[in-house]
């Protein structure tokens, strides 16, 4: 049977209080200043009212200007769109987390978050360098503060009223679990990545029973060839549908009950990808049975993002 609610709007409750995330999200992982500018307003007329950011990203500034632009023109009130950035690994140390909170919210131009992540559990040495390395060329790690010292410091900024929910990015069952049982303020959102080659099944499920929700990023594969995109199962459904394999792919994550993050950077593909409607029964159970297994990105093992170009130092 086919749902009957229409998956383009769908919000998905955050606990504690936290307001409701749209399930479809916009990514602004995009290195060009301008394309940042003209993807983020595009993905705004398109429908999207889901943002997420990071400060490691580098262009929280373009993504504010063009959502600020796009509310004036568009009539859009601040509280109809939900926006996120993340806590960056060299900023772990508690004292570090609340200027980097504010400096956040001042390139952004708002004045609270929806939600901050903390964007990977590893903690890098402190200071404005973002991709600390040795001599050889490793990662030099900070070896003084926990994760859950990071976490309580966020938990604080949820106290002062200026950040509506708290979670975590880029992390394993073990941890989210170590994190959940140890915190004051539960974990609302897990940001990791999922696709039908990564369909993420245990963590999914400790979050669907703990109330957590579960946030895909690359459900699309991240544009890989080959990937899920060019998978004959989702060919023949998207076909059998009439949709594209793309909105195929979204549908599946939104139907399983994910949020989920795309980052179409023309205005074509903004509307393509918000256009997405339920698929029936028998194609979500054909996608649950694909076997190819893929991780394509391995921050969860170094904390060194895979989709983030390297910036040379200043």
């Amino acid at each position: 049977m086919v749902e009957s609610v229409d998956l383009r709007i769908r919000k998905i409750p955050l606990p504690h209080g936290g307001g409701r995330m749209p399930a479809l999200g916009f990514g602004t992982l995009i290195p060009d200043a301008a394309l940042t500018i003209s993807a983020t307003r595009d993905a705004l007329d398109a429908g999207f009212r889901h943002f997420d950011c990071a400060e490691r990203y580098g262009n929280e500034r373009e993504v504010g200007q063009a959502l600020q632009a796009g509310l004036a023109v568009g009539g859009i009130a601040r509280e109809e769109i939900f926006v996120t950035t993340k806590l960056w690994n060299s900023n772990h140390r508690p004292e570090r987390v609340e200027p980097a909170f504010e400096a956040s919210l001042e390139r952004l131009r708002i004045k609270y978050l929806d939600l901050y992540l903390i964007h990977t559990p590893f903690a890098f040495q402190p200071g404005d360098e973002q991709d600390p390395r040795d001599q050889n060329g490793n990662v030099i790690y900070d070896r003084d503060v926990t994760l859950l010292d990071t976490w309580r410091a966020l938990e604080n900024l949820v106290d002062n009223g200026k950040c509506r929910a708290i979670g975590l990015s880029d992390v394993g069952l073990e941890e989210l679990k170590n994190i959940y049982a140890a915190a004051r303020i539960k974990p609302a959102v897990v940001q990791v990545e999922a696709h039908p080659y990564l369909p993420e099944t245990e963590l999914l499920e400790f979050c669907k029973q703990n109330g957590v929700v579960f946030l895909a990023f690359a459900p699309l594969g991240h544009g890989m060839r080959p990937g899920p995109l060019e998978d004959p199962v989702i060919l023949a459904i998207a076909a059998r549908v009439g949709k594209t394999p793309a909105q195929v792919l979204l549908a599946w994550a939104v139907q399983r009950g994910t949020a989920l993050l795309t980052t179409p950077r023309s205005a074509a593909r903004a509307r393509e990808n918000f256009d997405i409607s339920a698929l029936p029964e028998d194609a979500l159970e054909e996608i649950d049975r694909i076997q190819t297994r893929q991780r394509l990105n391995q921050v969860v093992t170094t904390g060194v993002p895979g989709f983030i170009p390297k910036r040379a130092s200043a």
